[in-house]
């Protein structure tokens, strides 16, 4: 059963080559401080921060700049970005990049005007924002989060060596985002497949969930299938304007909150890879991809069915003469072997974890209620052995 919902997703998208004009539409509509959140210079590099600074200047912008932005942004980076906003009384948060440039925009937007420790109101305690909320845009560089059209914003305390999103409401949702592909043209190959698992890994979280016959999941085989299909054309050429487009595309349909719509969803593989990121600082998709066979093998006897459906509809298995785990297990064998084609990382050991990490990343490792199955520390453990 489909059951009862609300959906409304406020962030207004400016997508193609000329999406950047968007910008010069946009700014007039806030106050004259502008906080410039930004990585590590990468788009220095590139022209995209020329660009973006000469619109900014031509609206009569004051720039106030935050850049060093690192992938999984920390509390003690949360902090500095909002000294800063409070310092240059902000009016608007632009970021500039990738999925953790957005989220921790938006982590700063609910912050600047709470007098107390965001991480423990938002990240801890998962409070819901209760202030006024600095508007945030981004500008996109790279494709994977689908951070530019949702309230995700996941920050990493390295004292407590826990990596927690926080999924804010619509207040919190950029107000507008850029999406020009040619941006993430430049993007080392790494990242760039990093981001499609990312994507998949999205599609999936909420696929393996909840009821079978539902809208949303033929909407999410389609979106598996045109992910997989351009994934394969990037990574052969990563100049392929269509294929960059089409990723770009999916990756912010798998996570702005419509496919969530009637399902449970499960996110144990974000939690699993969120708690290695937070031991080793993995890029984020990698830390999923080594996580995830081990992860739905698990699961798969307690969602055979499902798991079946995914081999035919998305991967093209022969069903003839076969049983349903017999399919559903050469489902995640071809899935398997894509990721391997595609040049994820497949073994935790990959990414510099070790045995005696493990209970560490165990105890590191939240537990989810939207699965098939939900996990005890016990096979969460087991799990991240396997991942080994």
């Amino acid at each position: 059963m489909l059951g009862e919902f609300v959906y409304h997703n406020p962030t207004k998208l400016y997508f193609g080559k000329k999406a950047l004009e968007g910008l010069k539409e946009e700014l007039p509509r806030y106050g004259k401080n502008v906080l410039l959140v930004y990585g590590g210079g990468s788009i220095k590099r590139n022209g995209i921060y020329d660009k973006v600074v000469a619109i900014l200047e031509s609206c009569g912008k004051t720039v106030t700049e935050d850049p060093g932005v690192m992938p999984n942004p920390t509390t003690e980076k949360l902090a500095e970005g909002i000294r800063l906003a409070r310092a240059a009384n902000v009016d608007l948060i632009l970021a500039v990049g990738g999925g953790s440039v957005c989220d921790y925009a938006k982590a700063v937007s609910v912050s600047v005007h709470y007098d107390g420790d965001p991480w423990q109101k938002y990240f801890a305690d998962f409070e819901d924002v209760d202030n006024a909320v600095v508007p945030v845009g981004c500008v996109l560089t790279m494709v994977g989060t689908g951070s530019e059209m949702n309230g995700g914003s996941v920050i990493t305390n390295r004292a407590e060596k826990r990596k927690i999103g926080h999924v804010f409401g619509a207040e919190v949702f950029p107000k507008f985002s850029i999406l020009n592909p040619e941006f993430t043209f430049t993007l080392p190959r790494y990242q760039m497949v990093s981001g499609i698992y990312d994507i998949m890994s999205h599609i999936l979280e909420q696929y393996f969930s909840g009821e079978d016959d539902n809208t949303s999941d033929y909407i999410m085989e389609g979106l598996l299938r045109s992910l997989i299909h351009s994934a394969e054309i990037a990574c052969k050429n990563p100049l392929d304007y269509e294929a960059r487009s089409n990723i770009m595309w999916i990756a912010t349909w798998a996570l702005n909150t419509l496919i969530a719509k009637g399902k449970t969803t499960d996110w144990e593989v974000h939690m699993l890879g969120q708690a290695v990121g937070a031991h080793t600082d993995a890029t984020h998709g990698m830390t999923l991809a080594a996580v995830s066979m081990a992860y739905y093998r698990h699961i798969l006897p307690y969602g055979i069915p499902k798991f079946k459906r995914y081999a035919v509809n998305v991967w093209g298995v022969d069903t003839v003469g076969k049983s349903e785990l017999r399919i559903a297990e050469e489902g995640l064998a071809a899935m398997e072997k894509w990721m391997r084609e595609t040049g994820l990382v497949l073994k935790l050991g990959e990414l510099g974890v070790t045995e005696a990490m493990l209970d560490g990343i165990t105890e590191s490792t939240l537990i989810m209620q939207g699965g098939y199955k939900v996990l005890t520390p016990v096979e969460i453990r087991a799990i991240l052995k396997e991942s080994l």
